[in-house]
């Protein structure tokens, strides 16, 4: 098939007329913005698995799909009849009530169906849910819920998109750019100042009418210490500080594990950092470019994290701590809505910021279940509870979530070695 014509179906949809439903809306919403992301990339780029944590852009594209064939069509619409049974062997994620699934770290071998085929996957499933989304059962709760866990879904597989694509760019000889720069406005950052909260018993978790996650409640009470936040998060000038004074090469920094995947990965910098003639480079979804102190560190571990703010008298907040302090300021920031993707420098001295986007932001707490939660039955079930074990929390999102798609409550989690995420630090320590 001619390539044009490849190229030119991954681009954003014609505008569909609005209708009255928020849902339908909302649905059409995410599903073009997920396609606009491939705009510029060649069916070559979304076949690519670099690592095992990685997944191919095509198998994004079909996997989002598949969520709303499987939870929603095949459930509810019983005139519904897959595209291609098969599909659901290849694109099933982690769901194991949901059936077999092929292997995550061998997602790359699946030149067959081609992008072109997955494309038309989505519009075969885009033109079911359009009419489904009319129907009575869709004005059900139990289905609304489910449509909607899917949106969300979907908007979760946008950020990894970006945060895949990058890992594909970057091992690329040629380190090819996903986008052209975008500029941000020259800042020296402000001072690092410490914003104090008091002890108190607070409310952690969500209680609103929208959408949440299930692992986000039950709210509950949780007796929290006084503690202080750093103003802003830690900026690259300030990691290089911890470079320069051997914090890679000092152990007393690090937690055990940590120090043991610094020697066993051979860490020295940062992901995607790179020193030549020099000069400290970074790869970005922009390609290289040289290495802005006044930007937030991204990419580290949880271990990079956790080193710097021993190093720096300080720790990691917790996430109760990390909830209270963003209830009190705006849900604004630096999102992928604006284009940068890539973390920006904070303005504003002496005020909490950079609490929502920009890079997601390691807590000491481990992921874990909130008094009395319970996974919801059947396969949507296995979405957050079965990964309770060997993750920690991160807060805030990132330059490469939705805006629509974060809020105070929502918990991130990851294992504490990962770094190929947008993930950063704030620095905070008990009250003075």
């Amino acid at each position: 098939m001619d390539l044009a014509i490849v190229q030119s179906s991954i681009g954003p949809k014609p505008a569909r007329p609005a209708t009255p439903s928020d849902l339908t809306r909302r649905y059409q919403e995410v599903r073009d913005f997920t396609t606009a992301l491939c705009r510029d990339l060649a069916p070559e780029d979304m076949v690519v698995q670099s690592m095992a944590d990685v997944s191919p852009t095509k198998w994004h594209l079909a996997h989002t799909s598949w969520f709303f064939e499987t939870f929603v069509l095949q459930q509810h619409d019983p005139n519904y009849r897959a595209l291609e049974p098969a599909y659901a062997f290849l694109f099933n994620s982690y769901y194991t009530q949901a059936g077999e699934r092929h292997c995550r770290a061998q997602r790359g071998y699946i030149s067959r169906p081609t992008v072109m085929q997955v494309l038309q996957y989505r519009d075969y499933v885009d033109e079911h849910m359009s009419r489904f989304l009319s129907s009575d059962p869709a004005q059900s709760p139990v289905v609304k819920a489910l449509i909607e866990l899917g949106i969300n879904h979907e908007q979760q597989h946008q950020e990894l998109m970006l945060t895949d694509i990058k890992h594909v760019f970057s091992v690329n000889p040629l380190r090819p750019a996903y986008q052209v720069a975008t500029a941000h406005a020259t800042l020296t950052p402000s001072r690092q100042h410490w914003i104090g909260f008091g002890e108190r018993v607070g409310w952690i978790g969500w209680d609103g009418d929208g959408f949440s996650y299930d692992n986000e409640g039950p709210r509950h009470r949780e007796f929290v210490a006084a503690f202080e936040l750093g103003s802003r998060l830690v900026t690259n000038g300030e990691y290089l500080a911890f470079m320069a004074d051997g914090g890679y090469q000092r152990p007393e920094l690090w937690l055990s594990l940590g120090w043991d995947a610094v020697q066993q990965n051979q860490w020295t910098e940062p992901f995607y950092w790179e020193r030549k003639d020099d000069e400290w480079q970074l790869f970005t979804l922009a390609g290289m470019r040289p290495l802005d102190p006044a930007e937030p560190v991204v990419h580290l571990s949880m271990f990079e994290a956790d080193a710097y703010a021993r190093w720096a008298g300080a720790r990691l907040p917790t996430e109760a701590e990390w909830e209270i302090a963003a209830a009190t300021v705006a849900m604004q920031g630096n999102f992928v809505e604006s284009g940068h993707r890539h973390p920006a420098p904070a303005g504003g001295p002496g005020q909490l910021v950079q609490m929502f986007g920009d890079v997601w932001e390691w807590t000491r707490s481990p992921y874990s279940p909130y008094p009395g939660y319970q996974p919801a039955a059947g396969a949507v079930g296995e979405y957050n509870g079965k990964f309770m074990c060997n993750q920690y929390v991160l807060r805030g999102g990132s330059c490469a979530t939705s805006r629509t798609h974060i809020r105070p409550t929502y918990r991130n989690f990851f294992p504490a070695d990962a770094t190929w995420q947008f993930t950063g630090l704030r620095l905070a320590r008990d009250a003075q």
